[in-house]
């Protein structure tokens, strides 16, 4: 496939907007970043940014079809400090402030804005209520950002242009997030279900995740705002057994207590021991879009054999 479209990504260096970058090149689109550095890139061309500053070099703008924007401090990164829970919020809202701006003021031809989100819009701990797209949003810290997120993103809808919101659930992949921490333990016979192990993690693999962003980008029936997960939620314990089945691990050691999580992570402890179990329903229901992962077996085989 050959095409002269630009895509600027912001976050392009993190773990999905790298993969993105390989499968936009791979399909012959140009790839665009807005970057805090000016560190060259193979293949892509380096805008820079700096969001603190309100700086946004114009020409990542007037050269851009369409924006995806991935740019957000780690939810998982650190502790929840005031200061990190401040960077985890504002990071979002900012970045986006700053592209409405450059949007506002600068001439352009961007067809369309993709924009993270995440399913913590929900709350970090939702049991086994279903929950869709038109579920109502939690109160906790995780559901506030998600919320004044969003709302930053709407901006750009009100600007005319087609927005779409992936809510993204536990991404799947071997170059960081939670399955690297969740597999190591199982490859050293030292796996084990955290908390109860029933709560539930709506995941989704890497690869489903990026091909979702392309075809949000080229089907313009998706607007507004998309489960970003795979058709079936796991137990914690089932995610966990189904690793150490993949690596051949033995799982003999009792669940890791809430409370030594709690001690080791804080407040941020709820990432893991919370649990959301949310359905996929605009995806399955309004596009045509296929998964290659929908179970959870076949998608740690792809991951923990070949990478």
């Amino acid at each position: 496939m050959s095409t002269n479209q630009t895509v600027l990504i912001t976050g392009g260096t993190g773990d999905i907007g790298r993969r993105l970058t390989q499968l936009l090149l791979q399909q012959g689109y140009q790839v665009a970043y807005l970057s805090r550095s000016n560190k060259s890139i193979p293949d892509v061309t380096v805008y820079q940014w700096d969001i603190k500053k309100g700086h946004l070099d114009p020409q990542a703008i007037a050269t851009a079809d369409h924006i995806i924007h991935l740019a957000g401090a780690g939810i998982a990164d650190e502790r929840w400090t005031d200061q990190r829970k401040e960077e985890i919020l504002k990071s979002r809202t900012q970045s986006t402030d700053l592209l409405t701006q450059a949007l506002t003021k600068n001439k352009h031809h961007v067809k369309s804005f993709i924009a993270s989100s995440a399913i913590g819009y929900y709350g970090a701990d939702t049991g086994d209520r279903p929950m869709t797209e038109t579920s109502v949003g939690g109160t906790d810290f995780m559901a506030q950002v998600v919320r004044a997120w969003e709302r930053s993103e709407e901006q750009v809808a009100a600007l005319g242009i087609r927005t779409v919101k992936l809510r993204t659930g536990v991404v799947l992949t071997m170059t960081g997030g939670a399955l690297p921490k969740l597999a190591q333990p199982v490859k050293l016979g030292a796996g084990a279900p955290i908390g109860s192990g029933q709560q539930y993690i709506s995941w989704i693999h890497l690869d489903d995740l990026c091909r979702m962003y392309m075809q949000a980008l080229t089907d313009e029936s998706w607007q507004g705002v998309y489960n970003a997960v795979a058709p079936s939620p796991v137990t914690n314990e089932t995610l966990t057994r189904a690793i150490a089945d993949v690596l051949h691990r033995p799982m003999i050691l009792p669940n890791i207590p809430t409370f030594v999580i709690k001690l080791l992570y804080g407040e941020m402890a709820i990432v893991v021991t919370g649990g959301n179990y949310v359905l996929n329903k605009r995806i399955a229901e309004e596009t045509s879009f296929t998964y290659q992962f929908t179970d959870v077996g076949t998608a740690l085989e792809n991951l923990l054999l070949n990478g």
